[in-house]
């Protein structure tokens, strides 16, 4: 097996992913906007004009693409067997804090009662996936803002509601949730497992590559019919209308109780920063 890269190797990479997130809107984000403004009609093409504008400048300049520089969710995927060096969380710690001060990034992480601020956008939310695949180390990089996060919304449905239930609450949720998480949308959806579980489906869908479809055919056509009924609601670019109120939706699901029907939906703004590394 390879060795595992030197903390200072993770270190520096980590910090220059999670300032890219900040600066950089993906490639397939950029190309999306710019099919997408080409079926919208006033406002709302210029909303998307403004929206590549701020990113052209972003990536220039190097400058956040939104002052809410959110709170770093981080999603390590690891082989079976394979045992991550002492100081691996601390060094990610480190690493966005390091990045932070760098790029200039506005604290945002703060205990949850007294509300003091770490001052260092940190400590980040860790989620750890063992997989069977070999030789597999991954850290996935997501500076989550928080106009999006408090948009989410977890609903406990009765088996009896089923695919139906399912669908209405995603739409009730977009619809409620209007300009405020900041479309156009990638909205991610988790069905299935536990109270818990179900959550990380939904922010595990956001990792997704943007419109790679679910491989499972029931899910994947869920993706594609809640697409076109949230796009019909109106909301638009920014709320201000149109066509575009979401770029992708992606399900995961997971098994669960016969008397169980879990849905956490987690909606990602237009920004969409996401970055992986792959260090094995």
């Amino acid at each position: 097996m390879r060795p595992i890269p030197s903390l200072e190797e993770i270190k520096n990479r980590v910090k220059e992913a999670y300032l890219q997130a900040c600066f950089e809107l993906p490639h397939i984000i950029k190309t999306s906007f710019v099919q997408a403004r080409d079926k919208e009609e006033g406002l709302s093409k210029a909303v998307f004009d403004i929206l590549l504008e701020n990113a052209q400048i972003a990536e220039k300049e190097r400058l956040p693409l939104c002052q809410d520089t959110g709170i770093p969710v981080v999603w390590v995927r690891l082989s079976e067997g394979l045992a991550l060096p002492k100081g691996f969380t601390s060094v990610i710690n480190l690493a966005i804090k390091e990045a932070t001060e760098e790029g200039y990034l506005r604290p945002s992480v703060a205990h949850p009662l007294t509300r003091e601020n770490t001052r260092t956008n940190g400590p980040a939310v860790f989620h750890f996936e063992i997989t069977p695949e070999e030789e597999i180390l991954e850290v996935y990089l997501m500076p989550k803002g928080c106009g999006s996060e408090n948009m989410s919304r977890l609903k406990m449905l009765r088996p009896a509601e089923g695919l139906e239930g399912v669908k209405e609450f995603v739409i009730e949720t977009v619809k409620e949730a209007g300009p405020n998480p900041c479309p156009p949308l990638i909205v991610g959806i988790g069905i299935g497992g536990t109270f818990e579980s179900s959550a990380f489906l939904a922010k595990k869908a956001l990792f997704r590559n943007l419109g790679e479809k679910n491989p499972d055919p029931l899910a994947r056509a869920l993706e594609e019919e809640l697409l076109e009924k949230i796009n019909l609601l109106g909301i638009g670019p920014l709320g201000f209308g149109g066509k575009t109120t979401a770029l992708a939706v992606h399900v995961e699901w997971s098994y669960t109780h016969i008397a169980s029907l879990p849905v956490a939906i987690n909606l990602l703004c237009h920004s969409a920063r996401v970055k992986k590394i792959k260090f094995l």
